[in-house]
């Protein structure tokens, strides 16, 4: 079986009436044994991961990244839409808009963020010029244009460690470096992504300007809210992007490596 398009969110994406033929696959990776759900759309096999696992139970920082992208890797997946609700740095991305990020800034403290640790595993310093797949967000931005969805083309994502929310301080230090928005997921998965050679771009769905900006406290019900309002235009979003993604598309992704990744997920 080889699926080559995947999916990276939560419950706000996933809707069982978009797929058919829907069953659970469960992989066993070096990292961990993943579940995810197999489904067709418009005759091809899309898998759908939640990031946090079922019922929200995961927090950011204890997610199994390595895990999950070994995953999709082994099914055969050569292009990730990955969603996210984040906090906005910047006033003109406000809530219920939508930003295909180009960079990211990195404030983790405790994940591993590689599949190379030496030794027979080799050492491996990967490019990231360009983190998320140029294609895959102009691909996401003509989508959103035929829908008529609020969307900025570019931004930049500074990944926290949370659980918590940021401090004030720290959004006025984030907005000072350059960041545009703020959440707790994209690094290691994009870096992960990159050192598996697959195509990866995030969708990011602004929930709330972040604290310090926001004229009230931040809560974890505002962020599902917002979502939950925004979530039909979300999954518009997603299964449009992978309607136009050829399974057999090039790109230079795909060769960002060179191919060491295979042979570490023999191990």
């Amino acid at each position: 079986m080889s699926v080559s398009m995947a999916i990276i969110g939560g419950t706000g994406v996933y809707d069982p009436n978009i797929l058919s033929n829907i069953r659970d696959v469960t992989v066993d990776t070096p990292y961990g044994q993943v579940t995810v759900k197999v489904g067709e759309y418009q005759g091809r096999e899309v898998a759908f991961m939640n990031r946090h696992g079922a019922g929200h139970s995961v927090p950011p920082h204890l997610i199994n990244y390595r895990a999950n992208i070994a995953g999709l890797k082994i099914l055969g997946v050569k292009s990730i839409l990955a969603t996210a609700a984040v906090g906005s740095l910047n006033t003109a991305m406000k809530p219920g808009d939508f930003v295909f990020v180009d960079q990211f800034l990195d404030f983790t403290k405790s994940r591993v963020q590689t599949f190379f640790e030496g030794g027979e595993q080799g050492v491996i310093h990967a490019d990231v010029t360009e983190p998320y797949c140029a294609e895959m967000r102009k691909i996401m931005a003509q989508v959103a244009e035929k829908n008529g969805l609020s969307y900025h083309q570019g931004g930049v994502y500074v990944t926290t460690e949370g659980p918590r929310f940021e401090t004030p301080a720290e959004i006025k230090m984030y907005r000072q470096l350059g960041g545009d928005l703020v959440g707790m997921t994209s690094v290691p998965e994009v870096v992960l992504a990159r050192e598996a050679e697959m195509c990866y771009a995030t969708v990011c769905m602004v929930t709330n300007f972040a604290a310090g900006i926001s004229p009230t406290n931040l809560t974890h019900q505002e962020v599902l809210d917002v979502m939950a309002e925004n979530a039909a235009n979300l999954r518009q979003l997603a299964m449009g992007t992978m309607a136009l993604l050829a399974p057999d598309r090039q790109c230079t992704c795909h060769t960002a490596l060179g191919g060491p990744i295979h042979e570490l997920l023999k191990g």
